[in-house]
């Protein structure tokens, strides 16, 4: 046998295929159009789903609910830091156990795509990487450095086993292997070159032997996909001409996005938005959508990261992502988008796998303005995109060639698939003028959907030898066309589903016509790959499948109609939601209470049955621990040192020194190098909390004599995307007092006149903006904020090798550049406004403070716990039955103020509620009133909060929950916690039955 390529891939002489060989003889092949598995094209609908992101009792019921949606396969990165968060101390088990995670996958009967990095970005902490390598001497992050590679070796030295013990060529489900992540947003190929294929060769000597991909950015011997929520046909076009001979594959479909600390919700892509999005995909002719996110979870932790674009834009704690399934894993508007176009793809994928675009002179269909058309097709089967550019719903007709006219009912800016003489059986072609998700065999019966809007009308043509309809739940008009002999059906879709049973050409058919709400809760359950094993359930808000097989399912609407069609054990039946919930089967395993009951006693069970849990109750009352701030651990240069120098991955440093002041009078703090919020204390009063970071100039008030400085650092996140990875965290090197800032977006000068950049401007060709300053005795400036490339100072141009427009941020130290005693001028070409910052900050060298000591998050644990009483009448807190009056300070306690003006530790004891067995709930912490810091619950750090939104609730999982629980509170300011509540979500109130 001849030795095989680096990349173990085989590329044939004759065809484009690459093959894997493996020892099981399972087979992933591919050509330009798509994957083959075994000899059968598969369409690649995936699921980004993280195993980190979510205890592991959670998993099952996350994963389950991709397949339910049609997801054929997960794909999941790998987080370095998880694994190793202390250099050397590896982790593998609990809820990071990833094997165990890819071993699920593979029980549920999906495929997955892993992506190990080293660097996966995904708003996670440091990108991935441990934060004890930035301690590392001489290391540069991404780049072929050889301490970075080092390191990058021993982390794939313990993850890529995980991964090759369950590839393919091992029996697995493992397909395909992601080299590194979006390299090509710093490089292009050729730069990156090098980097690449030593990850890639990296990869393949550890014995990955599954085709590789990369997403934005490539290699050779790679499969390249794209990143994007729009642009479709642009990305397309692209890997098209790059790589014309692979499957053209989304690696990152943007269902939604990220939120940050003080930014707005990030509900911009709407369901209606997505759906059109994943038309476009599928009309441009991907055969791959990985959904990221398909479920987000939680930065748990301190694991949230931190992205370019402002000095502070810090993820909350919530990683919901406004993703399909939202963070407490129940389905949302955009699930049933994604189901229901899954399992039109589900329908005809086999089709569209095989077909190409209609070249646009070929197109002979006749529609009205206001719509635009695009196909595709194999032989004589078609499937026509209609797009509506009007401002309304309006029902358009669509002429098909031979002069075949169909009502098309389209939203505004909506794409429907509309079928065209598609064959669905020996001699049956089907036309249709709606969406239609299924095309299966199901107990012996072809069984079509049909859906469309309530109320609204559709049209089925059905090209057969012969047509028999033998029975109907609905009013059936079917009319012979006289000219090409197809039968036409015209259909209204009501809220309640309909079905009709047929024969043609022999072949038994159903149509079940339903509304979008009954699509939505339609479910198809997948028997083991058998079909007339397959069942699906309709009306059900939610379902799930055990391991074993066992269906349960939810109804929050008690008159609703439930159709079970399949093999259930029952038999197909239609009954309302009060039949299905009353004749919930026994099944002493499941833990599902009998409901076989009758006359008096079926109401008092049916309460029973259907009343809500309620949540736990926290005490009124909580202990308390109010925390002193004190330093005592003199840092060893006299200077700050930052987290990673101190040894401590997250939580919060306490920065501490002297100084002596000649007057009593508000002065000014210069930290020149600051990446986090930061509380700064005088004489601890506390004076300011710093939200804008990069460097900061803070007043602050002092008094003759000594002072003490207190800094009170949040570790908020390191950077997850830049070329610059892997920045200090809190204070990096000296601070000074004295000094000024300025905010420098007004007052620039161009050819066009004054400009103003804290304002709307439209300035063409980028035209050089310039403006001056002066020191006023300084000798040290630092530029923070929003500036363009080309700057220059005084004439010389400013370093900003890595910096793009598009950051909108940088911190530059400027000092070697200023002209002392003379104005000194700021030059750089617009790009664009308004921008949120743009300052100049100003200090001297001889005004360092020096002599600092530190304290980490130890030095702030509670020790001693107080009761706890509210605010009287008069304002006062009451501790141990004494007024404790708060006065002389900008945090004094005053009447409604709430606070204790210093940190405080709270801690609530309570039981866990008593949950019924046939409810399945989810609950999480609101924290009205509150203002920053850290959760806790029976030893697992829940995240950070800060109630400056858009985050309102923390998950609280349930499965960290004990008979017994202890949650702890940090709030920075001492905040009291009146209003702090557990609540559940809405739809725990109802009941889940088993379906049989």
């Amino acid at each position: 046998m001849t030795e095989k390529p680096s990349l173990l891939l085989q590329k044939q002489e004759k065809n484009t295929e690459i093959t894997i060989e493996d020892s099981v003889r399972s087979e992933l092949t591919y050509d330009q159009r798509s994957f083959i598995m075994n000899g059968e094209r598969i369409f690649l609908n995936s699921a980004t789903i993280h195993y980190f992101r979510m205890p592991n009792e959670e998993w099952q019921n996350v994963l389950m609910k991709a397949k339910l949606a049609g997801m054929n396969c997960i794909d999941t990165y790998f987080a370095w830091n998880v694994h190793e968060p202390e250099e050397g101390q590896w982790s593998f088990d609990g809820d990071n156990d990833c094997g165990a995670f890819l071993d699920l996958c593979a029980e549920l009967g999906m495929y997955v795509i892993t992506r190990p990095g080293p660097f996966i970005c995904a708003e996670w902490d440091f990108g991935g990487f441990p934060y004890w390598l930035e301690t590392k001497q001489g290391i540069q992050f991404r780049q072929n450095n050889e301490v970075y590679l080092h390191y990058v070796d021993l982390y794939f030295d313990q993850i890529i086993p995980i991964i090759r013990e369950r590839q393919l060529s091992a029996g697995g489900n493992v397909i395909l292997v992601q080299v590194e992540n979006e390299y090509g947003y710093l490089m292009d190929d050729e730069a990156a070159s090098a980097h690449m294929n030593h990850l890639r060769d990296s990869l393949v000597r550890r014995g990955i032997d599954v085709p590789l991909i990369t997403c934005v950015g490539g290699a050779e011997g790679t499969i390249e996909g794209a990143n994007f929520w729009s642009g479709a046909d642009g990305h397309y076009a692209k890997l098209r001409d790059k790589q014309p001979d692979t499957p053209k594959i989304v690696t990152e479909f943007w269902t939604g996005w990220f939120e940050n600390w003080g930014g707005p919700s990030a509900i911009q892509k709407t369901a209606p938005l997505f759906e059109k999005r994943m038309m476009e995909i599928l009309r441009a002719g991907y055969t791959g959508i990985s959904h990221y996110m398909f479920y987000g979870g939680t930065n748990f932790g301190g694991y949230g990261g931190r992205t370019v674009g402002s000095s502070d834009i810090f993820m909350i704690t919530s990683y919901d992502y406004d993703a399909p399934l939202n963070e407490y894993g129940r389905a949302t508007a955009k699930y049933a988008v994604a189901k229901t176009v899954t399992y039109f793809v589900h329908a005809f994928g086999a089709l569209m796998l095989e077909t190409e675009e209609v070249p646009t002179e070929q197109i002979m269909v006749r529609y009205p303005q206001g719509v635009s058309v695009r196909g595709r097709l194999k032989g004589n089967e078609k499937i026509w995109f209609l797009e509506s550019h009007k401002d309304e719903r309006e029902t358009i007709h669509f002429t098909l060639e031979g002069g075949r006219t169909l009502p098309v009912a389209l939203n505004p800016g909506q794409i429907i698939p509309i079928l065209d003489r598609v064959k669905i059986a020996e001699n049956v072609y089907l036309t249709g003028s709606t969406m239609i998700t299924g095309n299966e065999v199901v107990n012996g019966t072809l069984t079509l959907f049909i859906v469309a809007e309530a109320g609204q009308r559709s049209v089925i043509e059905l090209e057969t030898n012969a047509l028999i309809v033998q029975g109907s739940s609905m009013q059936v008009q079917a009319e012979r066309n006289p000219y090409n002999g197809a039968y036409r059906f015209d259909l209204v879709h009501f809220r309640e589903p309909g079905i009709i049973h047929l024969e043609a050409s022999g072949v038994p058919v159903r149509f079940v016509v339903l509304d979008k709400k009954s699509m939505d809760q339609t479910w198809r359950i997948d028997g083991g790959g058998e079909p007339n094993e397959v069942r699906y359930a309709i009306g059900l808000d939610d379902v799930d499948v055990s391991l074993t097989g066992q269906v349960t399912g939810m109804i929050s609407d008690a008159d609703r109609t439930i159709v079970l069609l399949g093999s259930w054990i029952d038999g197909e039946r239609t009954l309302t939601g009060r039949e299905f919930i009353s004749a919930a089967g026994n099944d002493s395993q499941s833990g599902i209470q009998n409901l076989h009951v009758q006359d008096s006693d079926a109401a008092m069970q049916h309460a029973e049955f259907t009343t809500p849990p309620m949540p736990p109750k926290l005490s009124d009352s909580p202990e308390l621990s109010r925390v002193t701030l004190t330093a005592e651990q003199r840092s060893s240069s006299g200077q700050p040192e930052h987290f990673a120098q101190y040894g401590q991955e997250f939580g919060y440093l306490l920065y501490e020194c002297d100084f002596n002041h000649s007057v009593d009078e508000v002065t000014t703090l210069i930290l020149p190098a600051l990446q986090d919020t930061a509380r700064i204390y005088v004489n601890r009063v506390e004076q300011a909390l710093v939200r804008q970071v990069g460097a900061a100039c803070v007043q602050m008030h002092t008094t003759k004599g000594k002072n003490t400085l207190q800094v009170l650092v949040q570790h908020m996140g390191r950077l997850n995307f830049s070329p610059h990875l892997g920045e200090s965290k809190g204070l990096t090197g000296p601070v000074y007092i004295g000094g000024s800032v300025q905010d420098i977006r007004r007052n620039w000068h161009s050819e066009l006149g004054e400009v103003h950049l804290d304002e709307l401007n439209h300035l063409q060709g980028a035209p050089m903006l310039s403006r001056g300053f002066t020191l006023d005795g300084a000798d040290r400036a630092i530029l923070v904020g929003a500036v363009s490339q080309g700057l220059r100072i005084n004439g010389m141009d400013v370093s900003m090798e890595g910096y793009q427009d598009w950051f909108s941020f940088t911190t530059l130290d400027v000092s070697l550049y200023l002209r002392p005693g003379e104005t000194n001028t700021l030059e750089m070409p617009f790009s664009k406004s308004p921008l949120n910052r743009l300052e100049l900050i100003l200090y001297r060298s001889e005004d360092e403070l020096k002599g600092w000591r530190m304290a980490g998050t130890d030095a702030l644990l509670p020790q001693q716990w107080e009761t706890y009483e509210a605010l009287n009448e008069s304002g006062h807190l009451h501790i141990h039955g004494q007024d404790a009056a708060y006065s002389g300070n900008r945090n004094a306690m005053s009447a409604g103020d709430g606070s204790y003006g210093q940190p405080v530790w709270y801690r609530w004891r309570f039981s866990k509620s008593d949950v019924p067995e046939q409810f399945r709930v989810n609950l999480m912490l609101r924290l009205t009133g509150m203002s920053k810091g850290t959760l806790h619950l029976n030893g697992h750090q829940l995240g950070r909060y800060w109630q400056i939104g858009p985050q309102e609730d923390y998950k609280i999982p349930v499965s960290w929950l004990q008979d017994e629980n202890e949650l702890l509170l940090f709030d920075e300011e001492g905040r009291t916690p009146e209003r702090v509540r557990f609540l559940y979500d809405n739809l725990s109130q109802y009941p889940w039955v088993v379906v049989e």
